[in-house]
């Protein structure tokens, strides 16, 4: 099987002068690994890397990298590309090694067709599942996972084991996993509170009003009472002397 190419060039110069000059040359610093390859700083041209993801595996193409001078049909995939947070310009690559013999991790886009009969039941469509984990080899690595939903009803749902998934390509998910369900739509519960009915809650300003209203009240007829009471009083007083 034939894969996308990509030329690299060996990195001699590391740390931060080294990848300023590689940066400057219009390439961006990169690195390849894996379990029986050594850490191998390269240079790649960033154009070229963009145009290998824009295939139909996206992220998860399977690259020959080419190195000036070293190993040939290195197969690798990206790890990972950093780029500046303001100008978006590339500035690393990582590449992991692959190799056909054996088994690799993916994530691959879930796509559903057809217009399930819960919809039409009253109910709402949950994809659980937007990407897909999976596990296979390199040359077998599906673009995207396709499944019917036409016949999903109410209250059902489609698990892992449900998939009908490509020879030799198995998903990393329990069997009894659900990944996509049609479900009851969700009713929001509004209590309303007639005014003056036992239990509902007055205003707070007009709870504030008639409280300080029933405070002052008492106050104004505790000091009325108590002005006669000074008065009696006072009045008492001479009386005494005069006996």
């Amino acid at each position: 099987m034939e894969f996308v190419k990509l030329n690299a060039a060996p990195r001699v110069a590391n740390g931060k002068g080294g990848a300023r000059r590689v940066r400057k040359d219009g390439r961006i610093p990169a690195v390849a690994y894996g379990q029986s390859l050594k850490n191998m700083p390269i240079s790649v041209d960033p154009s070229a890397l963009v145009k290998n993801l824009q295939g139909p595996n996206g992220l998860n193409t399977v690259m020959q990298l080419d190195v000036e001078g070293g190993q040939k049909e290195l197969l690798v995939m990206l790890r990972e590309l950093t780029h500046h947070p303001i100008t978006r310009k590339f500035l690393h690559a990582d590449f992991v090694q692959v190799k056909l013999d054996e088994d690799v991790d993916v994530e691959v886009p879930f796509i559903t067709t057809g217009k399930p009969i819960g919809i039409t039941q009253g109910g709402v469509l949950r994809q659980i599942y937007r990407k897909l984990p999976l596990r296979c080899r390199p040359e077998a690595i599906p673009a995207s996972v396709t499944a019917d939903i036409t016949g999903l009803e109410l209250g059902h749902a489609m698990k892992a084991h449900d998939l009908s998934l490509p020879v030799g390509v198995s998903v990393r998910l329990p069997a009894e996993q659900s990944i996509v369900s049609i479900v009851a739509p969700e009713k929001e519960e509004v209590e309303e509170v007639v005014p003056g009915a036992a239990g509902a809650v007055p205003a707070a300003g007009a709870a504030a009003a008639p409280a300080a209203g029933a405070a002052a009240a008492p106050a104004k007829a505790a000091g009325a009472a108590a002005a006669p009471a000074a008065a009696a009083k006072a009045e008492a007083k001479p009386a005494a002397k005069k006996k």
